[in-house]
């Protein structure tokens, strides 16, 4: 029989990704995001977020060498700490490089990129503004990858972080080396020569629509759209930026879920441990939504994607994509007991 995989063709992203992205910068936190990841990976039986090491915002001005050989260090030993442990529990450790323009760049790419290609899940590309951009990177990269040894092309993450770039978002997107685009609010507020206001940065507990925050205001909602959209189109995944109001775990819950739920990003950013575990519950599944993606997709599974009826109502491939979709998200936020019968669908032995 024919995995639903191999089965359900349509747009949707092709890469699944974990649905938290753990930012840090600092070396102490870097450590204990790394411990927190093999943590979780063990409760949870798969790596439930990706820790990406920052060096465009970690490092001190004039200190970038010292901050890179400090991040290609704990790349290396992640690496050889996961190296024989099953492909799902491995840890996940990403990059973000200074932007291609910036002289620190070049350095970044041959002092990480260079020595421990192969201990990166991809890398992050900040303040790309367009395909020019991340085909200038690219150049570096391969070379570094090549010069490491890695046979496999480096997956790129790229950062939206100004008008220009959301004007040429699609474009960016559709890069085949592009497995993921992120929103900078942060920068993308601030390139607007202070027209926006400050609200529009952080989180408000209000849903009314004249409440200018990052879900209310209406060029920034317009930039998540574009880029969501974009990404859907070309099978890419979106990821949310960051919520900064990190001890406020309930606001962070719901703002997640409406990056989810209501603009259609399929991952967000952490930049504090508390904030994992909230993103994970925000992007999960229901359980009833679980149970009922399960039977439809097991059953049709059985049927070999012929048509089947549900509960008095009639599927077939349109809605199994859904449905398979719902799995593949529950198998990323851990939510997909290995008592499940679709739990075989992401069993390596299949």
């Amino acid at each position: 029989m024919t995995h639903p995989r191999e089965a359900l063709h349509g747009t949707a992203a092709t890469s699944s990704l974990p649905v938290c992205d753990h930012y840090c910068g600092v070396e102490a936190r870097m450590v204990k995001s790394l411990s927190l990841q093999s943590e979780l990976t063990q409760e949870f039986g798969t790596c439930v977020f990706d820790v990406t090491l920052d060096c465009e915002d970690g490092a001190l001005v004039g200190g970038e060498k010292d901050h890179a050989l400090m991040v290609s260090e704990l790349v290396n030993k992640a690496y050889v700490a996961s190296k024989n442990i099953a492909s799902e529990a491995r840890s996940r450790v990403a990059v973000r490089l200074h932007p291609v323009d910036h002289d620190a760049f070049e350095q970044d790419v041959e002092l990480i990129v260079g020595q421990h290609a192969q201990g990166l899940c991809h890398v992050m590309l900040p303040k790309v503004d367009s395909v020019l951009d991340v085909e200038r990177a690219l150049k570096a990269i391969d070379r570094a990858c090549e010069s490491a040894g890695r046979l496999l092309p480096l997956p790129v993450h790229v950062l939206i972080e100004s008008p220009l770039a959301v004007h040429h978002v699609a474009a960016i997107v559709a890069h085949s080396r592009v497995q993921s685009a992120s929103f900078g609010l942060m920068d993308f507020v601030s390139a607007h020569g202070g027209v926006i206001p400050a609200c529009a940065m952080e989180t408000s507990s209000s849903d009314q629509p004249e409440t200018l925050d990052q879900f209310g205001h209406p060029l920034v909602l317009r930039a998540k759209l574009e880029i969501s959209a974009a990404c859907h189109a070309f099978g890419k995944v979106a990821s949310h930026c960051v919520v900064t109001e990190f001890k406020n775990t309930a606001l962070l819950e719901a703002a997640a879920r409406r990056a989810s739920r209501a603009l259609g990003f399929g991952r967000m950013w952490s930049i504090h441990p508390d904030q994992i575990r909230p993103i994970l519950k925000a992007f999960a599944p229901a359980e009833a939504e679980v149970e009922q993606a399960s039977q439809i997709v097991c059953k049709a599974f059985a049927a070999d994607w012929a048509p089947i009826a549900h509960r008095g109502v009639l599927h077939d491939r349109a809605s199994y994509r859904y449905f398979w979709q719902t799995l593949v998200r529950a198998h990323q936020t851990a939510r997909l007991s290995a008592a499940d019968p679709a739990h075989q669908f992401f069993v390596n032995s299949f």
